[in-house]
């Protein structure tokens, strides 16, 4: 399922610095800005400790987890929407992607130059939550021209609708607002601002960089950032730093160590890529047996059917029933075979909405 994450940001924020941790495609970093001109893409295993408990019971030949995209794109800077620092091609790089993580610098360095000479991420935001306004505004816009006079003029009751959407949402871009904070009132509504793939519309993820001091509790930047937030996002701590230091540690054991030792119960590389999986709006169902244990990504909300499709295109077009166990009851009885002489297991039919964890057989006949 190719949905990709872009990690946005102004340069030397740590975007690079992050994206090394996450994957093994190594972004170059370095101290000084437009050090990532092309977009690094990096194919990233989501954890999911629920593989390794249905390892330890099904002792599989192979165990294969979920995985995600994420870009590394260069640092925005102000004026990109006018062509400024490398402009046009960041932006076009960022409309590729389906969902946008934006890393904040909220760390004081004297050794780490930032681009506007002093540490304030709210700054930061709005300079780039501005350039998105704009270029959305100019993609409005052009669509407006095409359809205004059809709507004013015309008795064309869809186009009349159209134009109506697009004014709304010019309208609260021009007031400074981004798309994502406009609740669309209708399917239709939704449907056209969709059409559009405003760069402002797509989910956000605000990632806090902290210094290692504030890895557990955050610090005054990161609450800055928490009181002036006004739309629905979620907002992650991570320290980069010490997540590089994790990185080159070679050993589970080591690693764990290392974050017992810093106050951390869990990595935020690992906090990090399940908050991707969750803002793209994927989950995971699961299939195990002795062969193998595997993780199989689907959008949310989806049907039965759907998910076959997922294993082969041949599952959802002779689909018939799917088995269906839930991952509490397969860990507490230990076996499919004792969880189907429990009753546990459910047999589902093309109506059938797929849960997260849900551990997946279908039947099907072409």
């Amino acid at each position: 399922m190719a949905l990709k994450c872009g990690i946005i940001g102004l340069p030397n924020v740590g975007k690079s610095t992050l994206f090394n941790c996450l994957s093994n495609v190594k972004a170059q970093a370095a101290n000084f800005p437009f050090c990532t001109i092309e977009p690094n893409v990096g194919t990233i295993t989501v954890p999911d400790e629920r593989l390794n408990e249905l390892s330890r019971i099904c002792k599989p030949e192979r165990v294969i987890p979920a995985t995600v995209e994420i870009v590394d794109i260069a640092g925005l800077v102000k004026g990109a929407s006018r062509g400024e620092g490398l402009g046009n091609k960041f932006l076009a790089n960022i409309r590729e992607t389906d969902a946008i993580i934006h890393v904040l610098r909220c760390f004081d360095d004297s050794n780490v130059v930032h681009v506007d000479g002093s540490i304030d991420p709210i700054r930061d935001k709005e300079i780039i939550d501005s350039e998105l306004q704009i270029k959305d505004l100019e993609t409005i816009d052009s669509r407006i021209a095409k359809i205004q006079k059809q709507a004013q003029t015309g008795g064309d009751k869809q186009a009349k609708q159209i134009y109506e959407t697009l004014s709304k949402y010019k309208q609260a871009l021009e007031q400074g607002k981004n798309a994502r904070s406009v609740e669309p009132s209708s399917k239709g509504e939704e449907k056209t601002v969709r059409d559009l793939f405003l760069l402002t519309n797509k989910p956000i993820l605000y990632v806090c960089n902290v210094d290692e001091a504030s890895a557990v509790s955050g610090n005054a930047y990161v609450e800055k950032v928490r009181a002036t937030l006004t739309e629905q996002a979620e907002i992650l701590v991570v320290a980069a730093k010490i997540e590089s230091e994790i990185a080159e540690l070679e050993t589970s054991e080591e690693r764990e160590m290392f974050l017992k030792e810093t106050g951390l119960s869990e990595s935020g590389v690992n906090r990090l890529i399940k908050a991707a999986y969750k803002l793209l709006a994927l989950e995971t169902f699961l299939t195990a047996g002795p062969d193998e244990v595997r993780a199989w990504t689907y959008r949310r909300g989806s049907k039965a059917p759907q998910c076959a499709g997922v294993i082969h295109t041949d599952f959802e077009k002779g689909f018939i029933r799917a088995e269906v166990i839930k991952y509490d009851d397969y860990i507490k009885y230990g076996s499919e075979m004792a969880v189907k002489e429990a009753g546990k297991m459910s047999v589902e039919g093309k109506e059938y909405t797929v849960q997260d964890g849900d551990i997946m057989h279908f039947r099907f006949n072409v």
